[in-house]
């Protein structure tokens, strides 16, 4: 039986093996799919795994993105690109390191066919997603801002982009109005977070798309108070569903779909 984990620190909100473990069994593929919290020092343990042939497949979550690419033998070209990982698959005697997040944001702005073109985009955090974010705007917005309480790792991701979008502000501060409201970091993750920032010159705003890439609550506090306010919202559901589509594909080489089915798993 071919084994395959999530790690990250926490992990319990992860659904990755109600998800996956469903593709296997409506794929007649003999696998499991598990969860493991991890610590940074447990990193090159669990890849020496992988090595070995103990493990096939893991997939990273928070906050460990950017910390197993030391570890890793190869990047494909967009993890090299961002930075971060969030998918590892043995090859041959090697373990590569995917990034998936990127094809899973812009297929979940795809599914609802929203326009991000010349647009003015707002990031709070500079985790290991948020460069996967970057890249997916980095050519089509017209203004990328970043926000992140240590103002040293957003100027980082910066330092990265070619394009001259992206400018750094401190943690509290507004830009101009922007298109999308995105939030990276993990408060919402328990219910009580909340961000303290103000965004009461969006109220009664409809043509603005307060985005969280947390799906686990299916609403955070970010995407209540947004909805109050009268904007557009979207939570990481769609987004953690494709991305972990292009995931199994690399693993498995099925290429399953995301139907109505797979979407009430979330629920």
């Amino acid at each position: 039986m071919r084994k395959y984990l999530v790690i990250g620190n926490p992990i319990d909100h992860s659904l990755s093996p109600r998800l996956h473990n469903y593709w296997f069994k409506e794929n007649n593929i003999n696998a499991v799919y598990e969860k493991k919290q991890i610590k940074e020092n447990d990193i090159e343990g669990i890849i020496s795994e992988m090595r070995d042939g103990k493990i096939d497949g893991i997939n990273v979550t928070v906050p460990f993105k950017k910390s197993v690419i030391p570890f890793l033998d190869r990047l494909d070209g967009v993890a090299q690109n961002t930075q971060s990982v969030n998918t590892l698959c043995k090859v041959k005697e090697e373990v590569w390191g995917y990034n998936t997040d990127v094809g899973g944001f812009n297929s979940s702005l795809t599914s609802i066919d929203i326009d991000y073109m010349n647009k003015n985009i707002f990031i709070l955090g500079s985790g290991g997603v948020t460069s996967s974010i970057i890249h997916n705007f980095s050519f089509s917005a017209n203004k990328i801002y970043i926000t992140n309480r240590t103002k040293e790792k957003a100027q980082q991701l910066k330092e990265r982009d070619l394009t001259g979008k992206v400018e750094v502000i401190d943690w509290g501060q507004k830009p101009k109005l922007c298109n999308f409201v995105i939030n990276t970091t993990s408060v919402g993750l328990s219910k009580d977070e909340k961000l303290d920032l103000d965004f009461k010159d969006y109220e009664n705003n409809k043509d603005v798309l307060f985005y969280d890439i947390i799906y686990n609550p299916e609403e955070t506090n970010f995407l209540k108070e947004a909805k109050l306010r009268g904007n557009k919202t979207m939570n990481g559901k769609m987004m953690f569903l494709h991305q972990a589509q292009i995931a199994f594909q690399i693993w498995t080489g099925v290429a399953v779909k995301i139907d109505d089915e797979v979407i009430k798993l979330l629920d």
